[in-house]
Formats: structure tokens, sequence, C-alpha cells
């Protein structure tokens, strides 16, 4: 398919997003040998031998602890608002993310800041989004600027409850008609575990620029993230054709979880009637135990884009 075709697509979802859809072990005491009589010591001394603990073994290992798991959830949340933004959702949005509780969360289009939505609407969070988002669930937040308009500014944003211990968010945009960013997030999973590396990506609408962004990534982690360390990538990857999907599976070794557990990349977009496969969640180094997708919430009309949700296992270091 051409470039052609390319746009003629991208035009398509580009309307989609715009069109309003329905729908102890005890230790043993030995007695002490006495000597209760004179002439009784060559049995008393036998009697003591018999007594004596055998010889010192070490216990036997204790199980090992059980391999470490955590969750983390990707969601475009489409600036807390529903389709062609005609109602603010930002609170229920909220509260459906602290429902799925997940462990790290990736999200892409969030509001740092909007002074027109701000005066427009009464129950306006006083915040950022992803700060009000993250209330006390989220202890952890990094937030990456990737548009700035002259209303305030949008990005990607990571929450977590484990310590976030370096961030860096890099502009990768292919024209000056669309900012685009990659998050890049080191997290302290606690005490003998690895440094988790998350990178929160929103990729362009045309594959031109999908090339070129996708390729920043792979230079990005082949830069920065060691090849042994475990990682997340996941976001809005706009990749319907799965062209950028061949080129980080072959070129970084990672796994998309949902190609892991069922087969195929989940349809995401859109939401309620979802035929395209835009959202993903990459791994290296981690084992997939679970994989699911949350479509549309019951009776409410939220983002355009299905949320994403994996559990991944960590083995405890071999000694």
């Amino acid at each position: 398919m051409g470039s052609k075709t390319d746009a003629a697509i991208g035009s398509v979802v580009a309307r989609l997003r715009g069109r309003r859809w329905r729908t102890g072990t005890r230790a043993r005491t030995l007695p002490a040998a006495h000597a209760s009589a004179p002439g009784t010591a060559r049995r008393v001394a036998a009697r003591a031998k018999a007594d004596s603990p055998l010889p010192w073994r070490p216990a036997s290992p204790e199980p090992s602890a059980a391999p470490m798991q955590f969750s983390v959830v990707t969601y475009n949340i489409h600036k807390g608002f529903s389709h062609l933004t005609r109602r603010m959702v930002i609170h229920e949005l909220k509260e459906k993310l602290h429902v799925m509780s997940a462990d790290v969360l990736f999200l892409q289009e969030v509001q740092g800041m909007h002074h027109r939505h701000a005066a427009r609407h009464r129950d306006w969070p006083g915040k950022p989004q992803h700060e009000f988002i993250a209330d006390s669930m989220w202890r952890e937040v990094a937030y990456g600027r990737n548009v700035v308009h002259r209303h305030g500014h949008h990005g990607n944003a990571m929450l977590s409850r484990f310590p976030i211990v370096a961030q860096e968010n890099s502009d990768i945009s292919a024209h000056a008609f669309e900012s685009r960013g990659l998050l890049h997030c080191e997290i302290d999973l606690g005490a003998g575990a690895p440094v988790l590396h998350c990178l929160n990506v929103h990729l362009g609408l045309f594959e031109r620029g999908r090339r070129f962004q996708i390729q920043a990534l792979v230079d990005r982690i082949n830069e920065t993230v060691p090849r042994d360390a475990p990682m997340v990538i996941a976001g809005d990857f706009n990749d319907w054709r799965r062209k950028g999907d061949r080129t980080l599976t072959d070129a970084l070794g990672v796994v998309e979880v949902f190609d892991e557990v069922r087969g195929r990349p989940a349809r995401t977009f859109p939401s309620v009637l979802p035929v395209f496969r835009l959202d993903r969640i990459y791994v290296r180094g981690l084992a997939v135990v679970d994989a699911r997708v949350h479509y549309a919430f019951p009776s409410s009309r939220m983002s355009d884009h299905a949320a994403l949700a994996a559990t991944f296992e960590i083995l405890p270091p071999t000694r």
C-alpha cells in the first residue's frame, strides 16, 4: 500500500476520532551424664557417647520467595473528554483507573494545563490531569510535555506506585504539524529487583512519520537500556498495518503482550466498536502473566480508545 492509501486510512482514523459512538524446629535437649557411684564410670562414658549429638549438618534451605509480579495499564485518555470534546469525563476516568488499580500507568493525551477549559468547566481539576488522577494512589508521577499552545499544553504521563528514579522526555516529532514525544522512566521495583525501564509513546498518524519515530525509539533503547534489563514499551502507536510492530520485534527482541497471549494485538479503536489495533504493550526480560482489554466502560462515553492492562512477573535473581 502506498502513501496515498496510508493517507486515506489516516483520514479514516481521524474521522473516527471525531465521531460520536454509542453504544522452625524445636532444639533437642540432651540428658546430662552423672556418675552416681564408683565403678560406673565406664557405663556412664558409654551412655554419654550414645547420647552425644550427631555431627552438625546445615539446615535445608528455605523455599525460594515467590516471583515478584506487577501490573501496568496504558490508556489514551483523550485529554479527559469524550468524543468531539462534547463532555468532560476526567472525573469518571479517574474513578475507573483507580478501580483498575495498576502499579504503573502509561497515559497519553494528558492535559498539563488548559486555561480555557478551566474557565469554562466549573468542576475542572485545579491541578494537572496526571496529578489529579494520581491522587494518593500513585505517589510517583512523571510528565512529558509534547504539545504547547496558547491555552496550555498536553503530553504523556507515567504514574507509579514504585519510585521513579530517572526520567527524560524526548521530542520525536516527524514534522512541525504533529508534535510527538517519548517519555522514558526508570522505576525502582524494590530490593533485589532490577531497575525497570518504561517507555511511554504516542506516535503519529502517518506511516512516514512513524518510521522515523520508531527508529528514534529503537535508537534510544539501544543507547540507554541494558540488554538484560526488564523493559516495558506502551502507548498509542497508531500502527494499524503493523509495520512498526515488525520493526520493533526484529530490532529489539521484544514481544507484544496480546500477540504473546492471544496471537495478535488487541483492537482498541474506537473503544465501543473496535476496528483498529492502535494501542500496544511490548516487553523484554519479563514473563507475561495476563493481558486484558478494557473497552468502553458501561453507561459512559469516555475516551475513544480502549485501555490495555497486563501483569508481568520478574523472576528472582540467580545466585
